[in-house]
């Protein structure tokens, strides 16, 4: 079987033996893919008889009830869990008590989008001491404070903190896409959007280019007390050591509140192409001609949507617009990509016969058919060339979208080195692939999505003093000052594919063992995929232990796991899997 990229543009689904045209109305017309969708937790109200009997003591004043946990595709489940929604960080304190004194284990759950197992492990059941505590329904206070600073609840998802921020003419420089995530969430892992400076940008006051967590000015904790023998609500300035560690905690804390630097807010432009062959952004450095790294340098935000067995990526570029372009449709609302927000029929069709056992070689057609719906979807909507508010272009999906498996990491490198870390990847990327594919497999029927950010540079939170986050993927390295870039790199596919998780092993070997610390250094994106056997994620014990880990230096990490140790001696906040990253 030969390779089976096509490098001709084509706006039909026949490239690879499909017969389904696209129209308008199909285009915007979702439909349920239920094998690759998550179900929504039911809530079923605590029979107090019940609840008495197995949770002895527990706060009246906190509403209790059983839960079922899906995280954001589904491969993480539990069913019947105790679960409970404290009114405000008062609360928490309260259940986090009563858990430590009955040897329970306290587990924040915001809107559950997220891959690896940080918050359960799967195999959890509703005979484990395992709570879940909901943040998202009632910890979800917004306050302005002095200048550009917002103080927020940790359950407050991203799309109401950008929506207050709008409100007060603020913004972020950059933000991850859904907006349905928690800001808990999203600082536990570091979470991130896309942007470096662009050539010749002079960012204002508040702009930072790394991740959310280096926009934390403070944070409220709860942390145990040693003097008083007992877990308390603490706040941590950001110039304290201990706040190093809580910036990015991957679930070994619980974080009530923030507060956090915002930034002016402007208009951004975002215009979509798909007219540039992978070939081309993705050449050698010195190739000249439309690199990723030419974007990057006009203007410092880009993004790359490349759909497997596809030539031609769906390439988005913002640039900062004070006054809105010629051509450029003024959106007054995020969510501006109606065909990826649902699934199209010609989509869902092709991954219904995927996943119903029609075979999955029809993975280039599934890919070839979500190209041509970007294609055809951003002149159908006309949101090829948007211009707003910047929140309306960085938020752009919905949880409504198709729901597939992630693998993720981080190449910390000199902005220089961006073009060749991309088309090392995308090199190797497309060889695995294509070497799969002649022996009739097909482990990848999604896209790869790559991003550039700045890193974690504590100065941009304009604290004096103030400290780098211990377990950002973004944290800079201290012995390579010019590495001031990272690549993220995600490879999606649906679960269950076959031979997936062995494919992503071998790529993820490649970029362990090629950006090993040399001239570039990969990461391990924490709520995606990674640490990959041949047959599942977060398993490989030398990843997990020593590859992992040694990507922060013995020296980092054995602080940070000092700290969240020191912060929760009894492990309240943990699970199996944490228990045996950090450690």
């Amino acid at each position: 079987m030969t390779e089976r990229f096509t490098d001709a543009p084509d706006n039909s689904l026949s490239s690879y033996g499909s017969s389904w045209p696209v129209s308008r109305r199909g285009l915007l017309r979702g439909a349920a893919v239920a094998a690759a969708w998550a179900a929504v937790p039911v809530l079923l109200a605590a029979d107090p008889a019940a609840a008495a009997a197995e949770l002895p003591g527990f706060p009246a004043e906190v509403r209790l009830y059983r839960s079922a946990y899906r995280n954001w595709v589904g491969e993480i489940t539990a069913d019947g869990l105790w679960a409970c929604a404290p009114a405000g960080p008062e609360q928490v304190l309260a259940v986090v008590d009563w858990a430590w004194r009955r040897g329970w284990r306290v587990r924040a759950r915001g809107r559950s989008h997220g891959w690896s197992p940080l918050t359960i492990t799967e195999g959890t059941t509703a005979g484990t001491r395992t709570l879940l505590v909901d943040t998202a329904s009632q910890l979800t206070g917004l306050a302005l404070e002095s200048g550009s600073a917002v103080r927020a609840g940790a359950g407050v998802t991203m799309e109401a903190l950008l929506t207050f921020l709008e409100g007060h003419g603020l913004g972020l420089t950059a933000t991850p896409a859904p907006g349905d995530l928690t800001l808990g969430g999203a600082l536990a892992i570091g979470a991130h959007g896309t942007a470096v400076p662009a050539d010749g940008e002079h960012p204002a006051p508040g702009t930072t280019y790394g991740s959310l967590s280096n926009r934390v000015l403070e944070l409220t904790a709860v942390v145990w007390d040693a003097d008083r023998g007992a877990y308390a609500l603490r706040t941590f300035r950001r110039d304290e050591a201990d706040c190093a560690a809580l910036l990015a905690h991957l679930g070994r804390a619980f974080v009530t509140e923030v507060v956090l630097r915002a930034a002016p807010d402007g208009n951004l432009r975002c215009v979509s192409r798909t007219d540039v062959p992978a070939r081309e952004l993705f050449a050698a450095p010195g190739s000249g001609g439309r690199t990723l790294e030419r974007f990057v340098h006009r203007s410092g935000r880009v993004e790359a949507i490349w759909f497997a067995f596809t030539a031609f990526p769906w390439l988005k570029e913002w640039s900062v617009a004070p006054v809105r372009p010629p051509g450029s449709r003024h959106v007054t609302s995020p969510y501006n990509y109606p065909f990826s927000d649902s699934v199209p029929t010609p989509v869902a069709d092709l991954v219904g016969r995927l996943v119903a056992g029609a075979g999955w070689s029809l993975a280039p057609e599934v890919g070839n058919a979500q190209l041509t719906v970007a294609r055809l979807g951003l002149t159908a909507t006309d949101s090829a060339d948007l211009w707003g508010p910047s929140k309306n272009t960085l938020l752009y999906l919905r949880p409504t979208t198709l729901r597939v498996t992630a693998s993720g990491y981080a190449v910390l490198t000199p902005r220089a080195g961006v073009q060749r870390v991309v088309h090392e990847f995308t090199g190797r990327y497309r060889e695995l692939l294509a070497a799969y594919a002649a022996r009739g497999r097909f482990p990848v029927n999604g896209s790869v999505e790559i991003r550039v950010t700045g890193l974690d540079q504590p100065a941009e939170a304009g604290v004096p003093g103030a400290r780098t986050p211990l377990l950002s993927a973004l944290r800079p390295c201290a012995e390579r000052p010019e590495w001031d870039t990272a690549v993220w790199l995600d490879v999606l596919t649906l679960p269950g594919t076959p031979y997936a998780e062995a494919f992503l092993r071998e790529l993820e070997r490649f970029l362990f063992g090629t950006y090993d610390g040399g001239y570039a250094l990969a990461r391990a994106e924490w709520s995606k995929g990674w640490a990959y056997s041949d047959d599942s994620a977060w398993s490989d014990p030398e990843v997990l232990g020593t590859a992992v880990p040694g990507t922060f230096g013995r020296q980092v990490w054995g602080q940070a796991v000092a700290t969240l140790d020191r912060l929760d001696p009894h492990r309240v906040f943990g699970n199996a899997f944490l228990d045996r990253l950090l450690r």
